[in-house]
């Protein structure tokens, strides 16, 4: 069986942080730490201990994950550089033993057509598809960004966007991505969305990707979390982004809610579940309901109910 390595070199300070983001992809990971190997472990071990580990780099360490050809490794490839660029961390990420050219293409064997929740199916943009009546057909090109409708956090999600969509609703898209979730709000009947990512390169393809899909009413920005988000009251509010990310912006999210508000945060491991629960009972949303798949949650909020 053929594996694809993602490699993630830190600074020793924040190998906790990156470990955190990796066992999100996967519990087995590859972690190499040599801060600790100093002349006194050689005298001890010295047998056992290369001289190289002795020499090597004592600031920076790497954590690995290896992706199996059955799985997607582009979805998991997007998630990290997604969560390290939301924790503003200074990481290398590679993919080993793949070259560029391979790379850009051969992810795309992954992505067939999928349906997420009654109504939205998601088509890759390479894809043929002829939709069913009441079907409504989603065109994704991920590129560089992460989301395109198979990780379970992003159908989570999907799913209770349409149901708790409404016709005409402003909806306010936190760590989009690629989009995936604005075009969706759209296409089931927003008036508007505002999506937003801290990278620059998802926000490039969220705008593209709503282009392809002909949503003129998906306005897309760069944004540190709420930080540059336009200051309104949106009828539903999602975020699928990470459990630590979530319980941080969690104080915020009044600002931009209205009695009533639906807020949907997905990207969560389970057993993080309780945690993001004790943040949002800070505020004046109220938890009203929760969905799971393989170790992941998507917990449901509305504003207002206290």
């Amino acid at each position: 069986m053929n594996y694809t390595q993602i490699k993630v070199t830190c600074d020793t300070k924040d190998l906790d942080t990156v470990s955190a983001v990796m066992s999100m992809i996967d519990n087995g990971l590859m972690i190499e730490d040599y801060s600790d190997i100093n002349e006194t472990f050689k005298d001890v071990y010295a047998d056992l201990i290369d001289d190289t580990l002795i020499e090597a780099d004592k600031s920076h360490a790497a954590v690995s994950v290896f992706i199996s050809e059955e799985r997607n490794p582009e979805e998991a490839l997007y998630f990290i550089r997604e969560r390290i660029a939301a924790d503003k961390l200074d990481c290398d990420v590679k993919i080993i033993n793949v070259s560029d050219e391979d790379w850009a293409n051969s992810w795309k064997k992954y992505y067939h057509p999928i349906k997420v929740g009654e109504r939205v199916v998601i088509v890759p943009a390479w894809e043929k598809y002829e939709k069913k009546d009441n079907e409504l057909t989603l065109i994704m090109d991920p590129g560089m960004a992460f989301g395109a409708g198979t990780h379970e956090t992003t159908r989570l999600v999907m799913t209770q966007i349409e149901k708790y969509i409404k016709p005409g609703c402003t909806v306010l898209d936190v760590g989009t991505g690629s989009g995936i979730l604005s075009i969706a709000a759209s296409l089931l009947g927003a008036s508007s969305v505002n999506a937003y990512d801290i990278d620059p390169t998802a926000v490039r393809i969220a705008r593209e990707n709503a282009e392809i899909n002909k949503c003129g009413n998906i306005k897309v920005g760069v944004s540190d979390l709420l930080s540059g988000v336009e200051c309104k009251e949106y009828d539903l509010i999602c975020a699928n982004i990470v459990a630590d990310i979530i319980i941080r912006m969690s104080k915020d999210l009044r600002k931009f809610s209205h009695d009533g508000t639906v807020f949907i945060a997905s990207g969560i491991l389970t057993e993080r579940r309780e945690e993001v629960l004790e943040a949002m009972k800070k505020t004046p949303f109220v938890f009203i309901s929760e969905e799971e798949e393989n170790g992941w949650c998507v917990l449901i909020f509305r504003c207002g109910l206290r």
